[in-house]
């Protein structure tokens, strides 16, 4: 026997708290006061993001996912390049051959009207039979690092 059906653990939480908050002083003056955790939260993801593109290993070969979108090739290359990408290292990625630990994957995400590019590192590769469009990519393994807009 457990819960009934209908139990809901988080319809009693509180609400968001709000970015924030305006205080009165003693002389009638408005002051805004930001909340902490939330500012705390904001620098945490940002310094994270930026962090990552400085560590980008511009020696390293970026294969470049446009899922049948080539008409958004020349733009994703140039995004790339602008966050620290070498352009003789971006490559067009192909079914029949795969990257090495290390290198870079840059997805136009998502297919089939993508807004950005999903990099992601290679962290191991495994011989795989080759199927269908995913090809050997099949026994790439992966991290997502970060994102990029695509303009």
């Amino acid at each position: 026997m457990g819960l009934c059906e209908s139990f809901q653990p988080n319809a009693c939480s509180r609400p968001p708290e709000p970015t924030t908050k305006t205080l009165t002083n003693a002389f009638g003056l408005n002051h805004e006061v930001y909340n902490p955790r939330l500012v705390l939260e904001i620098f945490i993801k940002a310094s994270t993001r930026h962090t990552l593109l400085n560590q980008v290993d511009a020696t390293k070969s970026v294969y470049l996912f446009t899922h049948g979108r080539r008409d958004l090739e020349a733009s994703a290359t140039d995004a790339l390049v602008a966050n620290g990408f070498t352009k003789e290292k971006i490559l067009a990625a192909k079914a029949d051959a795969v990257g090495n630990v290390g290198d870079y994957m840059a997805m136009l995400w998502m297919p089939p009207t993508p807004d950005h590019i999903k990099i992601q590192k290679i962290t191991k590769v495994e011989q795989v039979k080759a199927e269908g469009m995913v090809g050997l990519w099949k026994g790439v393994s992966k991290e997502d690092l970060f994102t990029i807009p695509l303009k």
